[in-house]
């Protein structure tokens, strides 16, 4: 792989006031292979195909194009920022330089509150969904956890080592996932109807669930949102390595939505074969590990290992890339003297590995939430809703953030680059309807107050850590280094020129 230094873009970086600090070894696919990893359709359906049986029943999966279409109207918006501020922190460095520092940091905050969250729920996942299932191990809560700090030991060891290593098995991780999930696909539906057990009439059926008030507000149709909305979330992640790739004003806004796009597709095919191969929608909807039913009843013990092997792979490199991108994001507040420890949380000891004491910090974090979780036996449930409510929040804080102080992103932003141009009104639009929409379902029903519990529990905790900060480190807390403001979003081309004014919107395909 051939090692450019990208100083166009380091110079980039520096006019946001920072120095290069890692080799730019990411490429188009490796920026794609981050965010399809982070998304992992593999991870969400395997971890939420139960909830989608026992809350909506099979007919469920036809809200999955809905939250593809939201999602990747929110992905076009981050695209339009992270071609303006290619830079490592994402929303915290967009929202600290449009806005102020004091936003930036809440933003900054709760991504990390976020991502600490979701590795865990990922990695836990990995164990009783997958691993234990293709081991034929007995699922128990102290189990599952006791595997899951091992699990987290080993992404953070490789983290540490070297990013291009760490890139490099996603990129396999990817290529197993989709080839995985294509002949997953093939060979499940085939199975199930030469054995006669395949049902087309699934894809309409509300199995356990009654079909009186199935519609209903609030209601097992607006519930099974929740499969697609836990499963399309961490396109961001590409922006998060920005100062990680080359030329990432042009490669990271495709990666973006790309990831989603790509997502979607592949697992709306999958999400239809699953439901017809079910041949026992009561016996699948009362097992722990649903999907991994449905291919030991359709395939037999053996062919479902190999499977499971597979799955295995792509769930544990989606929880590698979150941790990649949390650390990412610690080491950018750190650098920034916006976290506890800065000092060390901000050291790259190699520029061609990942921040050793931000990687150490952010698996830590991820290892207590384990610890506390132990003894849980609803652990899987309670993470996963949690991980929905808290990038829905995100988003919605950095769609606003967008219509109130950035909208010169769109206006003018370099012809070169992805901005949306005419389509920003549009686009803009449909992405808070759908954020609106998925927010009343998280924030309304009983079932999520622990996930609400989570979430708040993140802002008392950051309150302490602001409060903390605001005293010890009063002049980082209310300033950023570099431009900002209208002087962000005016961030000097790669090629020494300005900005030219375009009222279109640019997708630049293969270029």
């Amino acid at each position: 792989m051939r090692i450019v230094s990208g100083s166009d873009d380091d110079r980039l970086i520096g006019r946001f006031g920072y120095r290069q600090q890692f080799v730019r070894t990411l490429r188009s696919f490796e920026s794609f292979a981050v965010a399809f990893s982070f998304i992992s359709i593999t991870t969400g359906i395997f971890t939420t195909f139960g909830f989608l049986l026992n809350t909506a029943g099979p007919a469920g999966i036809w809200t999955w194009p809905i939250v593809i279409v939201g999602q990747t109207l929110v992905a076009m918006v981050y695209a339009s920022l992270a071609a303006r501020m290619p830079l490592a922190g994402y929303s915290y460095q967009w929202a600290s330089r449009l806005a102020n520092p004091v936003v930036g940091w809440w933003l900054g905050w709760l991504s990390f509150s976020f991502l600490s969250i979701v590795t865990v729920s990922v990695d836990y996942a990995f164990v009783q969904v997958a691993f234990q299932p293709m081991l034929g191990l007995t699922y128990t809560p102290t189990s599952a956890a006791l595997i899951t700090l091992g699990v987290l030991a080993v992404q953070a060891a490789m983290i540490i080592s070297s990013t291009l290593i760490t890139t490099r098995v996603n990129n396999a991780a990817v290529i197993f996932e989709v080839v995985g999930i294509v002949e997953l696909s093939i060979v499940l539906l085939s199975a199930a109807l030469l054995a006669s057990q395949g049902d087309w009439g699934n894809l309409w059926s509300t199995g356990i669930v009654p079909k009186a008030g199935w519609f209903a507000w609030l209601g097992p149709f607006m519930l099974a949102t929740l499969l697609g909305a836990y499963t399309i979330v961490g396109f961001e992640s590409a922006s998060n390595l920005s100062e990680e790739t080359q030329e990432p004003r042009r490669v990271v806004p495709r990666a973006m939505v790309r990831s989603v796009v790509a997502s979607g597709v592949i697992g709306m095919v999958f999400l239809i074969t699953l439901c017809v191969a079910v041949g026992d929608v009561k016996a699948a909807s009362a097992d722990a590990a649903p999907v991994a039913f449905v291919l030991r009843e359709t395939l037999g013990g053996s062919i479902e290992k190999v499977f499971l092997l597979f799955i295995c792979v792509s769930i544990f490199c989606c929880g590698l890339v979150i941790m990649a991108t949390n650390s990412r994001l610690a080491w950018s507040m750190a650098r920034d003297r916006r976290l506890l420890g800065h000092t060390f949380l901000a050291r790259v000891p190699k520029a061609t590995g990942g921040p050793t004491w931000a990687t150490v910090f952010v698996a830590g974090v991820s290892a207590a939430i384990v610890l506390v979780l132990r003894t849980n036996t609803t652990a899987l449930v309670s993470l996963f809703t949690a991980s929905t409510l808290m990038p829905a929040i995100l988003y919605t804080g950095t769609v606003v953030l967008y219509v109130a102080t950035a909208r010169r992103v769109g206006r003018d932003a370099d012809p070169r680059y992805f901005h949306l141009g005419r389509w920003e009104g549009p686009v803009v639009t449909g992405a808070l309807i759908w954020l609106v929409y998925e927010l009343v379902i998280l924030l309304g029903p009983a079932q999520f107050r622990s996930a609400q519990q989570y979430a708040a529990g993140t802002v008392v905790f950051g309150l302490v850590v602001f409060g903390v900060l605001w005293f010890l480190e009063p002049e980082a807390m209310r300033t950023m280094p570099g431009v900002h403001g209208e002087q962000a979003l005016e961030a000097e081309s790669p090629d020494g020129s300005s900005p030219d004014s375009d009222a279109a919107m640019e997708w630049e395909m293969g270029r």
